[in-house]
């Protein structure tokens, strides 16, 4: 990675990001564009390099071409070039068959019956059930996956596809095409002085601390309530604007099937809505992690790791504001994104989402998570407008592993019916 980060390098001279100032970077870049934007904060980019590390290159079930493979088709349901450019030269410095990258029908039917799979998790898991699983595992004419393949290959998926998210999300160029991000008006800024929203950290601060000081007593029925209000409010979160048109590129859709098929809200008005997935049913810590830890054991220890990373990181900052606790900020976050997948946490008062984020801010978020490929300098300059960019980029890890975990849990819940 850091040999195809340096000729990355070279080549683009504009800086990693659309979005963000070199000079807001810490330090010379010496990996690729993903690293150098992560690099604001060396403890995630330390575990997510070694999860992803162990992914790809270390003991797993599938062989290294397969890897790159599933990376590629992962990265192609949200039209991620960065990745699909990336993955094809990786796949091909461990001895894959160039035939597999002219597109999905030149490789093997073992990778391509994936494909249902790849579109569920991508944009909606909560359609997945043990029956996709049993099809993968059946015999299928000598195709058929093992359980510790599938399981290999189900992270690998989820893992890209919020990947993809993260470097929508922070601007990140592409090296090979860096015109296909809208190039940033010069120069530069870092934070939108002088704006409407002067006090929008202010009003952040007094929240929290309004929240801290409440304590309010709420029957179970009130939380339940606050939960499908908060999902039913996420329908109408949508951008009247600044949303950049999907281009499909010939060297992308080659690696689709059923390019159509996207993220549409889990509760849609006059619609049944699929049953709520109730966390405290089917935990990460405790079903999740347990099943991963079986089957796929390095994995899932650093999969657990990096979570916790993502979450637990503060500075206790807010903009220009210190000595902040602003862990109601980030579970506010976290569980707005996993509600969005129709993820339910029985114990948390979804009143809080409204009170901590702003519609900007769910505009912005709701894009990343589901639609990624649609996101503009726009929508990520509207947000926030007093914090600072490694603030947003922290706000970017939030969103991938609240993501990741949000289409795992799905996945696994399925692998473990199948099971059961």
């Amino acid at each position: 990675m850091k040999d195809q980060g340096d000729s990355i390098r070279q080549r683009n001279t504009r800086g990693p990001s659309a979005y963000i100032p070199g000079s807001q970077l810490a330090g010379p870049v010496v990996g690729d564009n993903i690293a150098a934007v992560m690099g604001l904060h060396p403890e995630y980019l330390r575990i997510f390099w070694k999860t992803q590390h162990q992914l790809l290159h270390m003991d797993g079930a599938l062989s290294l071409p397969e890897r790159h493979y599933v990376a590629i088709m992962a990265a192609a349901r949200h039209h991620c070039a960065y990745l699909v450019s990336l993955h094809s030269s990786c796949f091909l410095q461990v001895g894959g068959d160039p035939r597999w990258l002219e597109g999905l029908q030149y490789a093997p039917v073992k990778l391509r019956v994936l494909n249902d799979l790849n579109k569920f998790l991508a944009h909606r898991p909560w359609l997945i059930t043990k029956d996709h699983i049993a099809l993968l595992l059946r015999s299928r004419g000598g195709h058929s996956w093992s359980l510790a393949e599938l399981i290999h290959a189900l992270v690998l998926l989820t893992h890209f596809h919020a990947l993809s998210s993260f470097i929508f999300g922070c601007g990140i160029r592409t090296p090979e095409s860096p015109t296909s991000i809208p190039r940033p008006p010069s120069p530069d800024t870092s934070i939108n002085e002088g704006s409407s929203l002067t006090q929008e950290a202010e009003r952040v601060l007094a929240q929290i601390k309004k929240l801290n000081e409440e304590g309010e007593e709420t029957t179970e029925e009130e939380m339940e309530t606050r939960f499908e209000r908060e999902k039913q409010e996420s329908v109408m979160v949508t951008s009247s604007g600044h949303i950049m048109p999907c281009v499909h590129s010939p060297g992308i859709l080659k690696f689709l099937e059923h390019p159509e098929f996207g993220y549409i809200d889990f509760t849609r008005r006059g619609e049944q809505a699929p049953p709520t997935f109730r966390a405290h049913d089917f935990t990460w810590e405790d079903h999740g992690y347990s099943l991963l830890h079986r089957l796929y054991p390095e994995v899932g220890q650093l999969l657990d790791e990096k979570f916790q990373v993502a979450y637990n990181l503060t500075y206790h900052t807010i903009a220009t504001h210190h000595s902040v606790d602003t862990f109601k900020l980030r579970r506010a976050i976290w569980n707005y994104i996993q509600c969005i997948y129709g993820i339910r946490y029985d114990d948390y008062d979804y009143g809080e989402v409204n009170q901590l984020l702003e519609r900007s801010l769910k505009v912005y978020m709701k894009t990343v998570t589901c639609h990624p490929e649609r996101l503009s300098r726009q929508l990520y300059n509207d947000f926030w407008r007093q914090f600072k960019h490694s603030e947003k980029v922290h706000l970017n890890f939030l969103l991938l592993e609240a993501r990741l975990q949000a289409a795992l849990l799905y996945g696994l819940r399925a692998v473990t019916r199948y099971m059961t």
